[in-house]
């Protein structure tokens, strides 16, 4: 079953997406637009 999960800025830590996972082992690394740091960073899968 998925999970919806959100995703965290590597820089500044505001959580502004969400996403579902199936896997449970490693977390997850996307590289998307943070609007507050105004620039495309990493955001890693939070608790």
């Amino acid at each position: 079953m998925a999970k919806k999960v959100p995703l965290a800025c590597s820089d500044c830590g505001t959580r502004n997406y969400s996403t579902t996972v199936n896997n449970s082992g490693e977390r997850l690394e996307i590289k998307k637009f943070c609007s507050v740091c105004n620039q495309h960073t990493v955001h890693k899968q939070t608790k």
